[in-house]
């Protein structure tokens, strides 16, 4: 690039850093110039990130059906309108309030302590966002037949304790950050999607299969409404996780930016080749669902070594998390784990393998610390098998003591009447489609 067209991209950015400074009475020098570019990358970032939740709700509305369209964005605005008071309220406190290596003590109720601190509230900003994606992902794996009402009590008890209770542990000062090889988790491969995932195998478990998906011995695919949707949906997410692994470094002045958008755009290709090519093997054909959401497993794999992985090496994760997906699915569907959107397959396989990759691909060239196939022995690939099944445990384990209580006080499912009329009429007396026929008692 001609450094003409270099500085027509940087000198705007140096002068928004240098009014921001004037603004706030700052000394005009290279460090406030560096810290409000900070401030700024850290807010486009979260920004970014919460486009994701639009693309969760296509997702999910796409591959569900047409009359349960209204629910899925009910579930979707409520996941993040609800989350965000509860992770302001408690959450941000327990996940990154000092305390003890389990759970922060402080800093609950954000701002009200410490209001003159800037940059508390665009780390919370950023830090919501995070944990509004952890809830979203289990809307889709219980689609269909939870209760609105038992829904939202699950988005204030995972936005509230469990995700800030495993955050705190790996990015908050708690005792995984703190083994002798850290754990690592750069962007949220087991904070998030596996945190979500799991939530979301817990709650598809408790509820039992949609009507109709299993006769007998046979399984019964129930089509989705709209690929057009749950492309979109692809889409969005991608374009929002370019916010998710880059803007996690919090830093502008930090240039491994760059290196970290490549991995996650070569993973993410990746997996969309290997997941179309294995669906076309298996099925006989090039599977577009499966190639949607096996592009989805390649960035959830890549998220934990983004910044610490080759370009070649986030390839090689990102194939191998599209046909992990592809396979994860199918076996899923056998034993009887009805998973319409496939999350569990997405985010709790693929946040698995993501995080255990960061043991076998880390260089020291990338991220400061080498796996098990670029030296480093098997310590931090150790670490990463420790982390990934505590908290699979402890998240799996909650959940669905959770759901069960939940379902036992006000029952989790609604009616066989109601699943079949569709959740959009029974839960909301709404249509997502009211212009079109929608044969509503069909399976």
């Amino acid at each position: 690039m001609k450094m003409k067209n270099i500085s027509k991209i940087v000198i705007p950015f140096l002068l928004m850093a240098v009014l921001l400074g004037a603004v706030h009475g700052e000394e005009i020098s290279l460090e406030s110039v560096s810290r409000s570019l900070d401030f700024v990358w850290v807010l486009v970032a979260a920004f970014l990130v919460f486009i994701m939740q639009a693309g969760f709700a296509m997702v999910e509305t796409g591959f569900t059906r047409a009359k349960s369209a209204a629910n899925i964005m009910m579930k979707n605005i409520l996941d993040f309108c609800v989350g965000a008071l509860a992770f302001w309220a408690i959450g941000y406190g327990l996940m990154f309030g000092v305390g003890n290596l389990f759970f922060g003590t402080s800093g609950f109720f954000v701002g009200t302590h410490n209001p003159g601190d800037m940059w508390q509230y665009a780390l919370w900003l950023f830090q919501v966002v995070f944990a509004a994606t952890a809830a979203t992902i289990v809307s889709g794996g219980v689609a269909e037949r939870i209760k609105f009402a038992g829904y939202l009590f699950y988005t204030v008890f995972i936005s509230a304790l469990i995700y800030p209770i495993v955050g705190h542990w790996i990015w908050g000062g708690g005792w995984l950050s703190k083994m002798p090889a850290p754990f690592i988790d750069f962007a949220g491969s087991t904070v998030v999607h596996s945190v979500g995932g799991w939530a979301a195998l817990a709650g598809t478990i408790i509820l039992g299969p949609r009507i109709g998906k299993y006769v007998g011995k046979s399984i019964k695919p129930i089509k989705g409404h709209s690929l057009t949707l749950a492309a979109l949906g692809v889409f969005l997410l991608w374009f929002g996780w370019y916010g998710f692994n880059p803007g996690s470094t919090l830093s502008a002045a930090n240039w491994s930016i760059a290196a970290i958008a490549v991995t996650t755009t070569l993973a993410a290709a990746a997996a969309g080749i290997s997941s179309m090519i294995i669906s076309w093997v298996k099925y006989k054909k090039p599977d577009v669902g499966l190639t949607l959401g096996g592009t989805l497993g390649g960035l959830v794999a890549v998220t934990a070594g983004c910044a610490n992985v080759s370009p070649l090496s986030s390839i090689i994760i990102g194939a191998i998390g599209g046909m992990l997906y592809v396979l994860s699915v199918e076996f899923f569907d056998r034993i009887g784990v009805d998973d319409p959107v496939g999350a569990v397959s997405c985010h709790a396989v693929n946040g698995v393998w993501g995080t255990l990759a960061v043991g076998l691909f880390a260089q020291k060239e990338f991220g400061g610390v080498s796996g098990l196939f670029f030296g480093g022995g098997v310590s931090q690939l150790t670490t990463q098998l420790i982390g990934t099944v505590v908290v699979g445990l402890f998240v799996f384990g909650s959940m669905v003591l959770f759901f069960k209580i939940l379902d036992l006080a006000i029952g989790l499912r609604v009616s066989r009447e109601d699943e079949l009329k569709g959740l959009d009429l029974s839960e909301h007396q709404a249509e997502a489609y009211a212009d079109f026929p929608i044969n509503s008692t069909s399976n």
